[in-house]
């Protein structure tokens, strides 16, 4: 892929109905030339921190997310293709109804063109590293999500093994860590139980794939849902999948239990606000500050630098 990104697209307005945006995304429903009802899921460049959008965003940001998107996609199938299907179809929108050439070549890479579905109302976290909210539940709990853990774990260490701790998917703030039985609750156990050892399927590849390539996933979330094409029952991977925005991954050879990790998320911009806030400069409350050129340059080679570190390739955008 050849494109030169230098502007960040903060919105999209498709002539599609159905549009709904979140934080990052643009929603859309659509239909292939085919006549298959689809998901359009446009990643835009917009970047959130403590619930809050800033005014600018991250040049390619949407297009990088979701070519790692489609890497996982592609290596779920080819490892895993046996126990579970994902929802991606493509990546371009070259086959939506209904779009001109100047809205094709602006979702280039950055469209997640996907399979309808009923979203199962629950996020479907791994934790392997004891890290983020998990580390704050333990201090307080020694355990995590309902899971008892070892006495003297440090901040970031190791985990005996994964361990699967759900959360409620909230439309408005934070999402609420609950235990696997209020889960079952929520959706069903036989449900619950498939998803929970689908999400530990997933994250033993992904991990063992990552390390090979010098990279730690500590943490990962996942999401899942029911196809409206095929039987109500069998559940999809569905939504971005195993992204800086949804996953920690470290540096290996720069990991040490016992503090924060580098990283090669957003928390280069999380650190920079932080610094706002302690300084009395910021609230966290919208509007968010406008990022200076340098948090925004390096944030974008972070990014980049995740996707050269987990595929092998470089992105040339």
């Amino acid at each position: 892929m050849t494109q030169t990104i230098t502007q960040a697209l903060m919105r999209t307005d498709l002539p599609l109905p159905g549009r709904r945006q979140g934080k990052v995304r643009d929603i859309y429903q659509g239909e292939l030339t085919d006549g298959k009802a689809v998901l359009l899921i446009v990643a835009s460049d917009r970047i959130s921190a403590f619930d809050v959008v800033m005014p600018n965003g991250i040049p390619g940001k949407g297009v990088i997310l979701t070519q790692i998107s489609k890497f996982w996609f592609d290596m779920v199938q080819q490892k895993l293709g046996d126990k579970l299907s994902h929802h991606l179809i493509a990546t371009d929108a070259r086959q939506v109804k209904g779009l001109t050439d100047a809205h094709k070549k602006q979702l280039a890479g950055r469209v997640m063109v996907g399979r309808r579905c009923k979203v199962v109302p629950i996020e479907c976290v791994v934790r392997g590293y004891l890290a983020g909210s998990g580390w704050k539940e333990y201090q307080k709990t020694q355990s995590v999500c309902g899971i008892k853990l070892p006495a003297g774990l440090k901040q970031c260490e190791k985990l005996p093994e994964a361990i699967f701790t759900p959360a409620t998917k909230e439309e408005e703030g934070h999402d609420e860590n609950i235990s696997f039985q209020r889960a079952c609750e929520i959706v069903g156990q036989s449900l619950m139980t498939r998803l929970r050892d689908l999400s530990l399927a997933i994250y033993r590849m992904a991990h063992d794939y990552a390390a090979k390539r010098g990279i730690i996933l500590a943490d990962t979330k996942f999401e899942f849902g029911l196809p409206l094409d095929a039987h109500a029952d069998t559940p999809i991977l569905i939504d971005e999948l195993l992204t800086p925005d949804s996953s920690r991954f470290w540096p290996a050879d720069q990991y040490v239990a016992g503090r924060d990790q580098p990283s090669y998320d957003k928390q280069y911009v999380r650190n920079y606000l932080q610094q706002l806030v302690d300084d009395g400069a910021w609230n966290k409350e919208a509007p968010g500050p406008t990022l200076p050129r340098e948090i925004v340059d390096h944030s974008r080679q972070k990014y980049l630098e995740a996707y050269q570190a987990l595929t092998g390739r470089a992105l040339d955008i």
